[in-house]
């Protein structure tokens, strides 16, 4: 299946599909053939698990440079690693980078093609569900001690290739984690969807032929925002809703610890109750989200081990927080998402609320 990505600055496909990696490599063969070298940046952990078949379907001669796995990728010190690498290996503008790994790989790998010379070309080649989110977009990013993705740029890939076969070797809290995006999506696009969702399977049992049809679901509702809105200036913030509380959750909680994926889920109950104010979520619904959530086995446990004092000054330093005040991406109903800045003393309001919830329930 392919999905077509059209930005102002560069269009794109996202291939998807079970056993495709050799067909879509070959189907950019003018991109390798331009290439004077390619460079396969990966993590360790996806390295080992999955270097026999990516060589076996890879039809290009490429080095290969394993980093570290985590969000350890994303720091300043593993960005110069890389970037003095590629300078050892005398690659030029000419060069291309396949970013072979989860979301820490890809926005590294995003970031470093995006800076090296002034900007070369890459390949996103995703292994996880999350990535599903992370590939597509074209952003890209490392992290600052400071904040989550605070260093980086708006750099669009040359193709995705999403070969659902690298799946297999997922843990559950990575599906888990995963597939918290993919109810994102489901909530800002498709009230059905969500139903189906919250009806069916749990997400970390899902058979593999629904969970490729839900990321590339997912894929399209970013795509067709995306190519609306490549910088986000309006309606690409959509694609934030869960994910201020829910970064300030993973930030407190050292990144790493409380998944990506299980942060956002977080922040999406934060959002559905600030939705009940200020738009027309019912809070029947919530309720029976959050029970979803939890029958998911998605940890809330994190959010009482931090005071709203101490999540308060990861909210203020979001990247969406616009002179002082808090913007939030809610839903006036379910698929249908808007803008609303919060004041600080709302937000505390509505923490309080969820940390009730949690007990009750």
């Amino acid at each position: 299946m392919e999905i077509p990505v059209k930005t102002p600055s560069h269009s794109y496909a996202v291939t998807i599909g079970k056993g495709i990696l050799r067909e879509a490599l070959t189907a950019q063969h003018d991109l390798f053939t331009k290439a004077d070298k390619i460079i396969v940046l990966t993590d360790e952990n996806v390295w080992t698990a999955q270097q026999s078949y990516f060589e076996a379907n890879f039809p290009y001669i490429f080095e290969v440079h394993v980093m570290p796995a985590g969000e350890k990728c994303k720091s300043f010190e593993n960005y110069n690693e890389v970037q003095t690498y590629l300078l050892k290996q005398k690659c030029t503008r000419k060069s291309l980078i396949i970013a072979f790994g989860g979301g820490a790989v890809g926005d590294l790998a995003g970031f470093v093609a995006a800076t090296y010379m002034r900007g070369i070309p890459f390949i996103q080649v995703p292994t996880t569900i999350l990535a599903h989110d992370s590939a597509v977009g074209g952003k890209t990013a490392i992290n600052h001690e400071l904040g989550k993705n605070m260093i980086g740029a708006f750099y669009q890939p040359e193709a995705v290739i999403f070969d659902i076969t690298f799946l297999h070797s997922l843990s559950e809290k990575e599906v888990r984690s995963g597939m918290a995006e993919v109810i994102k999506h489901a909530l800002i696009s498709d009230a059905q969807w969500v139903e189906e969702l919250l009806e069916g399977d749990h997400v970390t049992e899902l058979p593999e032929n629904l969970l490729a049809n839900y990321l590339a679901h997912g894929i399209q509702v970013k795509a067709t925002i995306v190519e609306q809105d490549e910088t986000e200036q309006s309606v690409r913030k959509y694609l934030n809703l869960g994910h201020t509380y829910g970064h300030a959750i993973e930030a407190a909680a050292g990144y790493g610890r409380v998944a990506h994926g299980e942060a956002v889920m977080i922040g999406l109950i934060f959002s559905l109750l600030l939705s009940e104010k200020f738009g027309k979520v019912n809070h029947q619904f919530t309720k029976r989200f959050l029970h979803f959530a939890m029958e998911n086995g998605y940890p809330f446990e994190a959010v009482r081990e931090f005071t709203f004092e101490q999540l308060t000054e990861y909210l203020l330093k979001d990247k969406k927080a616009d002179y002082g005040q808090l913007q939030f991406v809610l839903l006036e109903t379910i698929g249908q998402p808007f803008v609303q800045k919060v004041e600080l003393e709302q937000c505390r309001e509505i923490d309080r609320q969820l940390r009730a919830l949690l007990a009750e329930v």
